[in-house]
């Protein structure tokens, strides 16, 4: 009884006896994330779901290291929705050297509490860029996705006390700065080389929550590195153009060869997933389905290509249709968004030559002389049985038949099949034993 006593009284102690420092932000891990992609809805589902977790575990904050060239806009406003709504404090970190936080990347650094940049960083150039067929020339349309997402970038800087009109040029002007004159402008609140270094100048630094003015501390925190899983990691890979790309080809591939070989099942199979993944991938990717379509023109042509006498014609015009449609089938001026030349080429000539041999084969498969059933029979030598003058008995392809013969035949003499007649007779002639 006295040592659970005493047990009991040593740990209220210990409690009493630890320091509460009011208006500080909770002592633990600082949860670290690293983004080096688009912002995409699969890096947007990651980084509001670790903040959403950061959050219920009450971390002292979330840091959120970047390298972006931009993004869907949708994406982006989904992770800052999660950066505003969040109690711990949110840092965004653009790392390493030589990185850049563009297009979405810049207003996601202006919602966080605490913004970094590494030396030899740059940001800026946050500019809406249209996405789909016809959005191009639409200036009314532009204009009030300009003014959109000027107004949004300055309430952002705003908010977090940073410089206006500033965070206004980088999207109507496409301004981009170094780390260096981010610090200078109040873009961002400090520079730093590593995490490290970040959050030990990061010490003391004030935020607001609520109208309230807290403290971040970081002396006693420890950085828990949060990676995505193997699913994340699989599905932003499949947002990438050029897999993307290769997964729809590779599909397109698999179910023409499933039709030109009916029965095959698995080229079928690979097809069908391929074409799913690729469907999956072109929802977060500006796909102009004036692409699509000329793709799907030149698969109809390749396959006429074998029923139809066209002398190439229908292949080389699926082969032209294949290009273009690959070319036109990315609608966006942003280079992180487009299909890579050296692939397309690769690919378009290897699916070409792919569809042309296998044309090429089911042709010469239907040219193919008949081996097999009654029509297999003619041609077929055999010899004669009995004296054949009009029917007789021969012996052809290790069986015993009924035949007929125009010509008188003379026993043990060679014969060849004809023609097969109704009931199974033969017609035959007979050869000579040199011709046989």
């Amino acid at each position: 009884m006295q040592t659970t006593l005493f047990k009991l009284l040593t740990i209220v102690f210990l409690f009493v006896g630890l320091p509460v420092q009011a208006g500080s932000a909770v002592q633990g891990s600082v949860r670290h994330l690293s983004v080096a992609s688009s912002i995409n809805p699969v890096t947007a589902s990651f980084i509001t779901e670790q903040i959403n977790f950061a959050n219920q575990n009450t971390d002292a904050a979330i840091l959120i290291e970047i390298d972006t060239p931009g993004g869907l806009d949708t994406a982006m406003r989904e992770i800052i929705q999660a950066e505003l709504n969040s109690v711990i404090p949110v840092i965004v970190y653009i790392a390493p050297q030589g990185a850049r936080a563009a297009s979405a990347g810049t207003l996601i650094t202006l919602a966080a509490d605490f913004a970094a940049m590494a030396p030899g960083t740059n940001i800026g150039a946050a500019h809406p860029v249209a996405i789909g067929a016809g959005k191009q020339a639409d200036s009314t349309m532009m204009e009030k996705a300009e003014n959109d997402a000027a107004a949004y970038a300055r309430s952002l800087a705003q908010k977090r006390g940073r410089n206006r009109d500033w965070a206004e040029q980088a999207v109507r002007e496409s301004v981009s700065i170094s780390a260096q004159e981010a610090l200078e402008l109040s873009v961002i609140d400090l520079v730093a080389d590593d995490t490290g270094h970040l959050l030990k100048q990061l010490d003391g630094y004030k935020y607001i929550r609520d109208g309230k003015a807290l403290t971040f501390q970081s002396d006693a925190v420890v950085l828990q590195p949060v990676e995505m899983n193997w699913r994340q990691n699989i599905l932003n890979a499949l947002s990438n153009p050029n897999i993307a790309y290769l997964l729809m080809m590779l599909g397109v591939i698999g179910i023409f060869f499933e039709i030109s070989q009916p029965g095959v099942i698995f080229p079928g199979a690979i097809g069908a997933i391929a074409i799913l993944l690729a469907l999956f991938a072109f929802s977060s990717l500006p796909i102009n389905y004036v692409g699509v379509l000329l793709i799907v023109v030149a698969i109809i042509l390749f396959i006429l290509e074998v029923t139809v006498t066209s002398y190439g014609m229908l292949a080389i015009g699926g082969l032209i249709a294949m290009t273009f449609g690959s070319l036109m089938l990315i609608d966006s001026s942003e280079p992180y968004l487009q299909i890579s030349r050296a692939i397309i080429a690769a690919t378009v000539i290897v699916s070409a030559g792919f569809f042309l041999f296998a044309t090429g084969m089911v042709v010469r498969t239907q040219r193919r002389p008949v081996t097999s059933g009654q029509e297999g029979m003619v041609g077929e030598v055999g010899r004669a049985l009995e004296p054949i003058d009009g029917n007789g008995k021969v012996f052809v392809h290790g069986e015993y038949w009924q035949a007929c013969s125009a010509q008188p035949i003379a026993a043990e003499t060679p014969i060849e099949v004809i023609r097969v007649m109704d009931g199974l007779k033969l017609e035959v002639k007979g050869i000579e034993p040199e011709e046989v």
